[in-house]
């Protein structure tokens, strides 16, 4: 992404800033004995066994889990799981392997305990319980009703904190679902602002609507103007204004835009002066803006202005940790906190990839209750789409596509970003079934995304 700055500007990726990497490990999911168990464990310099037995480096004391149950070793920069002949199996991604190399992000079961590799942080992890507390040491900031999770939401806190009261625009970066209203609202309400806090869709409002919704008009500035309309900037002046999906927004709005963050004035339709307004601006998009400017479609003008501070809200499928607080932060909304969750149920929740992020969580967690006509959550609760990521779940991995499934493609190795794009073109953007056609894990699809600079909501209608 193209990266203007002006000497004021300060541009950080959201709790990244003078972070030591930390060590590599893994972090809890679930286990129904989370309170009982560290958060987290770091990967020792060689070799770490995994087991019930008291003399193992990592004691799980967990049902199902053998007593020397998993070993995982260092070898180079990687490293590798070995099941130890435990009873139960070990699981990678929902494979049971015998051995295997662990990525960041995987998806490790070790008896009833779900955990996932990391490859830095492990340390800071070990203080963030999967249920909100705080174990071993304190918040970065103090904690938000409205941004829920453990680590990596307390980080993306304590910038907010750091921000609020500067008179920085700022730019939010993350998929749908993932929260940048909330993040923005809650900005607002840390900045000690007077005014309002407002939001506008730019991709909702028709293009040659949006501008008379932003700036305004007088009336008579056009045909059924009758009266005068301050518009949304106007109406949030001394508060903060929430331009979501801002990289859907007119040229012709854009510039104008420009001239307000410049100028702090804005000019309605059918105006000859121009109005003083004092209103932070925060951008959101999950659109990829430094592709944008190169098309000529976003002005790099406009977002040097907006860049003076911009935090990436992660995805759902990157901080998994955080579902099970969340599934009781929902339940308490609902006023069904009397519900409890079996273990498949959990299991389900932490294997699917949330797409659409914590709106979608939050939209299974609603039917799921709904649905439930008993005490506990059960898997026949889940939405259809849950249930089918658990398709082949506890069997062999599938074998990667045959050639003729896969256009002009090798079956072996990375995919090149054409073929990749291709496939995401084919499924409709679904990662899982594109990780069927290569015989590969999702996550190993989404670290390709990633490195290709590929949005998968691109390819879902």
């Amino acid at each position: 992404m193209t990266d203007k700055r002006t000497d004021e500007m300060q541009t950080f990726d959201a709790g990244r800033r003078d972070r030591p990497r930390g060590r590599p490990g893994l972090v809890l999911l679930y286990a129904s004995e989370y309170a009982a168990l560290p958060p987290a464990w770091p990967f020792g310099r060689d070799v770490t066994v995994i087991g019930r037995d008291a003399t193992a480096d990592v004691v799980l004391a967990v049902s199902a889990v053998s007593r020397r149950h998993v070993e995982i070793r260092r070898d180079g920069e990687d490293y590798v799981a070995r099941d130890l002949g435990s009873r139960n199996g070990t699981l990678v991604n929902g494979h049971p392997v015998s051995e295997a190399v662990l990525e960041p992000l995987d998806e490790l079961r070790i008896g009833d305990a779900v955990l996932k590799v990391v490859d830095e942080g492990a340390d800071e992890y070990g203080r963030y319980r999967i249920d909100g507390a705080i174990v071993g040491g304190a918040r970065q900031a103090p904690a938000s009703d409205a941004l829920v999770g453990g680590l990596q939401m307390d980080r993306i806190l304590a910038e907010l904190w750091r921000v609020a009261r500067a008179p920085l625009n700022v730019l939010l970066l993350g998929a749908s679902g993932t929260g940048k209203e909330v993040v923005a609202s809650e900005l607002h309400r840390l900045s000690g602002r007077t005014g309002r806090f407002a939001a506008v869709n730019c991709a909702a409002i028709p293009g040659n609507l949006l501008e008379s919704e932003l700036f305004g008009f007088k009336r008579g500035a056009f045909s059924g103007a009758d009266r005068d309309k301050p518009g949304l900037i106007r109406a949030a002046d001394g508060g903060t204004l929430l331009l979501d999906e801002i990289g859907d927004m007119p040229l012709e709005a854009q510039a104008k835009l420009l001239r307000v963050l410049q100028a702090r004035e804005v000019l309605p339709l059918g105006a000859t002066t121009p109005e003083q307004v004092d209103v932070r601006i925060v951008g959101a998009t999950h659109r990829d803006l430094g592709r944008l400017q190169a098309e000529g479609k976003f002005r790099e003008d406009l977002f040097a202005r907006l860049n003076e501070y911009k935090l990436v809200l992660p995805p759902l499928y990157e901080r998994k940790e955080d579902v099970f607080v969340l599934l009781s932060s929902f339940l308490a909304r609902l006023g069904r906190t009397d519900l409890k969750v079996s273990f498949p149920y959990m299991t389900a929740l932490l294997h699917y990839d949330w797409p659409y992020n914590v709106r979608e969580l939050e939209a299974c967690i609603k039917r799921s209750v709904a649905l439930a006509d008993g005490p506990v959550l059960l898997p026949e609760h889940l939405p259809e789409a849950v249930t089918d990521a658990m398709e082949g779940y506890g069997h062999a991995a599938p074998l990667p596509g045959q050639p003729s499934r896969l256009p002009a493609m090798a079956t072996h190795g990375a995919p090149s970003e054409q073929e990749l794009r291709e496939l995401l073109n084919a499924h409709g953007g679904n990662v899982a079934a594109v990780g069927r056609v290569l015989g590969k894990a999702r996550m190993q699809i989404h670290r390709w995304m990633k490195r290709y600079a590929i949005e998968v909501e691109d390819y879902r209608s």
